[in-house]
């Protein structure tokens, strides 16, 4: 939940809150990749996300359309 947390406010302090969301979600069949993520509609797949990852997912891929590829899973 630290992770939904950190994105929720990193979103909101952007002013991304009303157009993109963050939410906890059930298993993504990556479990040994986790903590995992997943980007909609693009469905672009990170793993061992860390909360110093958060701010470098929101600004390369969320603002600038640019997956950070050293965290992109392959799925």
């Amino acid at each position: 939940m630290d992770l939904v947390k950190k994105f929720k406010e990193g979103l909101k302090d952007r002013g991304l809150h009303k157009t993109m969301r963050a939410q906890k979600t059930g298993c993504l069949d990556v479990c040994s990749e986790g903590p995992a993520l997943v980007v909609y509609p693009e469905g672009v797949f990170y793993g061992h996300v860390k909360p110093k990852d958060v701010d470098r997912i929101i600004e390369e891929h969320l603002m600038n359309n640019k997956p950070v590829s050293d965290l992109r899973l392959d799925y």
